[in-house]
């Protein structure tokens, strides 16, 4: 498998401001037009008509406006294949916002407007249901709760697995590259204008588990790197070097779940089936934006957090250092007397101790000399005469 030589952290600010220029993109977008909710989201009503032909969704639209006086989204779905009489037909799903039902007398004047405008089609009532907007909201929230535990969950298994790099440090940004994903995934269905569903949890649900994924094998490449090669290289070095050798890996894994899934979208585009196409094409972008987040946004964060941490170390070292110095007790002042004693027998032994000149050596005291035996000898002789 090929390694390369990429320099992931030094090009971070590159990467973080093309995911910082995505997110401004959505934010503008959600700003101007909006967020759709699904009646599953918000409440409301919704029908499901059978047709036969061809039908323009903006004309059933108006035609359903001007019958009933609310505001309706109009969703078609071709080739759809009936599970009692199992013919081919193709469906148009009248979506209505609001907190009121649609009574039996609403329905049948849309279906009696809709076959005069196109009374070829045959319109047929397939479904019909309503849904509060307070069940709507809990269910909204029950969603949001899921993915919240599945954050808390995910952090914690990655803080026990990765502690010997800073586990903690790890899961955070980790959890980081997952909202940068869960955003990237809301921002498609906001720019392509797809209705917030119970696709987009089940689009974020199998997100979190693939892009974190991607993530832990890069985590795992450091750990092992970091225990092999140290620190010789830096965390920067040895962050880039555990990302060039799983790039190849990550690139494959990710290019043929986006194929596979660039399919399905290809298909239930082409049948019309928008309940399939509203899941598969946040996939895709959520794919790509999962291996890119491992890749550029977690690695060079956990390096920019462990360089911090090793400055704040080094500056507090000198601190420590001052402290140790400030709290050592300081002698109380000796007597004059104590201080003068002291040094008179330090002059002594400082003359005592002096050095010779350099090439003689130190003079030895004299030695009195013995007498000699003769000469004691002629003064014993002189004291008998």
């Amino acid at each position: 498998m090929k390694t390369f030589h990429m320099k992931f952290y030094e090009n971070r600010k590159i990467f973080f401001s093309i995911s910082l220029a995505i997110i401004a993109i959505g934010l503008i977008f959600n700003a101007i037009f909006g967020v759709r909710l699904d009646i599953n989201f918000k409440g409301g009503a919704m029908i499901k008509y059978s047709y036969m032909g061809e039908i323009e969704p903006a004309k059933v639209e108006s035609i359903v406006h001007k019958t009933v006086g609310r505001t309706v989204s109009a969703t078609v779905s071709k080739n759809i294949k009936s599970a009692s009489s199992g013919q081919t037909l193709d469906n148009v799903t009248l979506s209505f916002a609001g907190t009121d039902s649609l009574s039996v007398a609403n329905q049948q004047a849309i279906q009696k407007s809709l076959d005069q405008v196109y009374p070829n089609a045959n319109f047929q009532i397939v479904e019909s249901s309503s849904v509060n907007p307070t069940m709507g909201r809990s269910f909204f929230l029950k969603c949001l709760v899921a993915v919240l535990i599945a954050f808390l969950l995910l952090d914690i298994y990655i803080a026990i697995r990765f502690r010997r790099i800073g586990g903690t440090a790890a899961s955070v940004f980790a959890i980081v590259a997952l909202l940068h994903d869960v955003a990237m995934v809301y921002f498609t269905f906001v720019i392509f204008r797809l209705p917030l569903d119970a696709n987009f949890i089940a689009v974020v649900l199998t997100i979190l588990g693939y892009s974190l994924n991607d993530t832990i094998v890069v985590y795992d490449r450091i750990r092992e790197n970091r225990r092999l090669l140290g620190l010789k290289a830096g965390y920067g070095g040895l962050v880039n070097i555990s990302i060039n050798q799983t790039f190849t890996r990550s690139v494959y894994t990710s290019g043929t779940t986006f194929l596979s899934v660039a399919v399905v979208f290809i298909v239930a585009n082409f049948y019309h089936l928008n309940s399939v196409t509203t899941f598969a094409l946040p996939m895709m972008i959520g794919v790509l934006s999962g291996a890119y987040s491992s890749i550029c946004i977690a690695g060079p964060l956990y390096v920019m957090w462990e360089q911090h941490k090793v400055k704040v170390r080094a500056a507090a070292l000198p601190e420590k250092h001052e402290k140790a110095q400030l709290s050592e007790p300081v002698s109380a002042a000796k007597p004059a007397s104590e201080t003068t004693a002291k040094k008179e027998p330090e002059k002594e032994t400082a003359v005592k101790q002096e050095t010779p000149k350099q090439g003689g050596k130190p003079k030895q005291a004299a030695k009195p000399r013995p007498k000699s035996k003769g000469k004691q000898k002629s003064k014993g002789k002189k004291k008998k005469r």
